[in-house]
């Protein structure tokens, strides 16, 4: 029995999806469905069990699980409850954490590259504790995904017991279907698609730094299949644990990104440029990229889908589609 927490999510769904197609209808879900229709995320799928986080700790007692996959978090990076949010992403995190510990059960979970702030450190996912110092993240959300990185650092130096299989994932720009529940924090491709099908002007930034083009603003664009596949990968291969980036090494622009869907449509692109809000100016990322060296040495060959597939396939597949849900 697997536990999926965070299962009726964006990730959490696709990974259940996955699961299911891989035929194992043991999957248990840990999390809330709220009021924004994210039940439909698991409507086609086959779950054991549905837990409340807050019915989790009763529910765990005397269980044997094959792993537990903790993708379930606050993910807005703009939320400003710091007490909820540490309770949640970060001492939650630890509860489960010390449980995978006792009952020598594998424990993968979704850390952040927002954990790197605005890249003035790099992208490089040391594990090491001293590395982990010098981040600074940015908003509340990828601190407390930072504090329990760290957590984890400090126990492994210390040589704690740690679970037989402990390993953190550094999720890039993460786009793709099920991510409908997520307003502002949808992916820009999700946001805009209906301009780019209705004509529509789609409306990206202008740049306010010199020697980058509108538009030309660059992220480390991943499909979520590529992100499900590595925890597949990772739940398959017990022996590997340690912290790593999930991202596709390149970093593609929000132009890119936008053409890719007008393409996958088969019409004209039309695209204007706005000024970007001064109060985000200061603190708005240029660029991020995945190093994913430390991945691929663990023994990960799976490779990523490039942005022009991957957003072919998600327009093509999803969101030019009647029914958006995997």
């Amino acid at each position: 029995m697997l536990l999926v927490t965070g299962g009726a999510g964006f990730i959490g769904s696709n990974l259940v999806a996955a699961l299911n197609d891989a035929g194992r209808t043991d999957v248990v879900v840990c999390d809330r469905l709220g009021d924004e229709g994210k039940w439909r995320n698991l409507a086609k799928r086959q779950i054991a069990d549905f837990v409340p986080p807050a019915e989790l700790a009763d529910w765990l007692k005397g269980r044997r699980l094959d792993a537990v996959l903790h993708l379930g978090a606050i993910s807005e990076t703009t939320a400003t409850d710091g007490d909820l949010v540490v309770e949640t992403n970060f001492r939650f995190s630890l509860r489960l954490l010390d449980w995978c510990t006792a009952s020598a059960t594998p424990f993968i979970y979704a850390s952040s590259a927002a954990t790197y702030g605005d890249g003035a450190q790099g992208f490089a996912d040391d594990p090491s504790l001293a590395a982990l110092k010098h981040l600074r993240p940015m908003n509340l959300y990828g601190w407390s995904k930072h504090l329990f990185d760290m957590a984890l650092a400090a126990r492994a130096e210390r040589r704690e017991k740690m679970p037989p299989q402990h390993a953190g994932l550094k999720f890039f720009n993460v786009f793709g279907p099920n991510e409908y529940h997520k307003g502002t924090m949808m992916s820009v491709l999700a946001r805009r698609f209906d301009d780019v099908k209705t004509g529509r002007p789609v409306q990206l930034f202008k740049s306010h730094r010199d020697g980058i083009a509108d538009g030309d603003q660059r992220r480390d664009f991943i499909y979520v299949d590529d992100v499900v596949r590595v925890i597949l990968w990772l739940l398959a291969t017990p022996s590997v644990s340690g912290l790593y980036n999930v991202g596709t090494g390149e970093a593609r622009s929000f132009k890119d990104l936008m053409l890719s869907a007008y393409a996958a449509l088969g019409t004209t692109p039309n695209i204007e440029y706005i000024d970007m809000p001064e109060a985000i100016r200061g603190s708005y990322q240029y660029f991020t990229q995945s190093e994913v060296d430390r991945l691929r040495a663990a023994g990960y060959n799976g490779g990523f889908t490039t942005l022009e597939d991957a957003v072919g396939q998600y327009v093509r597949g999803y969101l030019d589609s009647t029914d958006r849900f995997r």
